[in-house]
């Protein structure tokens, strides 16, 4: 890679550290280039990117950052994955290192947080912002419906005691 060609990786990789809502850090040596598609297939469908980095340029991109604290975990074969979710990268990360034990989780940030591996776990455990939207929305629309209900209870008794008067009178 030539010269410029860095400088424009550098300055890349320092807009995905400045803007990302989350970034792990991940050891990727012995994964085949299929599983490489996949796990980006995977992170892309989830909204996330996942980036192989040579450590010295994204070490230099860190600088300036809210997520320098994370510049001593590139060493070795790494890669990072990112997204605007804070769950999404590690979701997906954590899914894939749990099928495959070549894919090793470093840490992460998030944030001006430093995450350990156990933090990145921890993170993937949570339910996405979809997943939380979808919750919400139930729970405000589920009230809402029970209130119709109840209101239409006692129009639907008071019809029930009028017919049965009117089969009386009938009756008698």
């Amino acid at each position: 890679m030539d010269r410029a060609g860095k400088e424009k990786l550098v300055t890349a990789l320092n807009g995905v550290f400045s803007t990302a809502g989350v970034i792990v850090v991940t050891h990727y040596k012995g994964l085949t280039v299929s599983e490489m598609t996949e796990l980006r297939v995977r992170m892309a469908q989830a909204g996330a990117s996942f980036k192989v980095a040579k450590n010295r340029l994204a070490r230099r991109a860190l600088e300036g950052t809210d997520a320098v604290g994370i510049a001593d975990l590139f060493t070795g074969p790494t890669a990072i994955a990112y997204s605007q979710d804070p769950v999404a990268a590690p979701k997906v990360v954590a899914g894939f290192a749990k099928d495959n034990e070549k894919l090793v989780i470093l840490g992460g940030t998030m944030g001006q947080s430093v995450l350990d591996p156990g933090a990145v776990k921890a993170l993937a455990a949570l339910p996405s912002l979809d997943e939380l939207r979808a919750t919400l929305v139930a729970m405000i629309s589920t009230p809402a419906t029970r209130i119709a209900g109840v209101l239409q209870a006692p129009a639907g008794q008071l019809a029930r005691v009028v017919g049965a008067y009117s089969t009386k009178d009938e009756a008698a």
